[in-house]
């Protein structure tokens, strides 16, 4: 394992969806890394010690300005959409011959290359790029924390609704997807393939309540729900094909699909991964 900042000559990463729960991370350890960051969002918005500039998926008049001068990219496709490859494509062509050299992709833990939306993405990666990674997180454990469905449900009803039955997660928390993506940006040697990114331990949403329940103070259960009740919930929220395919995740967790841990962040980081319970004493633990 290479430290942070030592790959020599290294110089401004663009990091798209700089104000989300990845790329705000990612942005910030760059920043403190003493790294030159462009901070890419719909609104230029501030992010401190990165330079903000307006970028829009759909928007391809914003994007030369976003890659002036870029070394290296950290992608993450547009939200919601289906079938991203036909606005990121096109993009991370523009990025190669506007002279970035590395481009860092942000997948998931469930769609593997060649798969359904930013799978896509990612078998086009390495015949675009030379230094590359994808990263393929598990469910985020600040789903539960921050403003995914899940945890405004359990702020408000003190439930989760899942279609996932009893099948187990190895939830990932987002500090550590931004500590991975930061030294796949930076170290000397890019890692060039993908990496399944987990916590420490799997866990079941049963088992999540339990954990939120007995550190907050507060009770949270776990509510089963059909693959049909999951779509149709989430389908009154988002587009149907991708309410379908949420909703066909959390199948696919009842089935074993993502019962499994790695040990990526220790690898890449030099450090374990955090636990759940961790991050809940540190995000929502009631005072006193």
């Amino acid at each position: 394992m290479t430290a942070i900042g030592a790959g020599p000559g290294i110089g401004t990463t663009l990091v798209t969806g700089a104000t989300g729960t990845t790329g705000s991370r990612t942005a910030a350890r760059l920043t403190a890394a003493g790294h030159p960051v462009r901070a890419a969002a719909r609104k230029a918005a501030p992010v401190a010690g990165a330079e903000p500039v307006r970028f829009d998926w759909y928007d391809p008049g914003t994007h030369p300005a976003a890659l002036d001068g870029v070394d290296r990219v950290y992608v993450i496709p547009p939200v919601g959409d289906p079938d991203p490859a036909v606005v990121v494509l096109p993009f991370l062509r523009r990025a190669r011959a506007a002279g970035v050299r590395r481009a860092v992709l942000l997948s998931a833990s469930s769609i593997p290359e060649g798969g359904p939306a930013v799978g896509q993405v990612h078998r086009a990666l390495p015949g675009i790029f030379d230094e590359w990674a994808v990263l393929r997180p598990s469910w985020f454990m600040q789903n539960f924390t921050g403003d995914h469905l899940h945890a405004t449900s359990i702020r408000t009803e003190g439930l989760i609704r899942t279609a996932a039955g009893t099948g187990r997660v190895g939830f990932v928390d987002a500090d550590d997807i931004a500590a991975v993506a930061v030294h796949a940006l930076t170290d000397d040697r890019a890692p060039d393939t993908d990496l399944v990114l987990t916590g420490p331990e799997a866990l079941s949403y049963d088992d999540i309540a339990a954990v939120l329940t007995e550190v907050t103070g507060r009770p949270v259960a776990h509510r089963p729900l059909s693959y049909e009740e999951m779509r149709d919930r989430l389908a009154a929220q988002m587009p149907e094909e991708f309410a379908a395919l949420l909703a066909g995740m959390d199948r696919a967790v009842a089935e074993g699909a993502e019962d499994r841990v790695t040990d990526s962040v220790q690898r890449l980081t030099g450090r374990p991964a955090g636990s759940f319970r961790a991050l809940v004493e540190r995000e929502l633990r009631l005072p006193g």
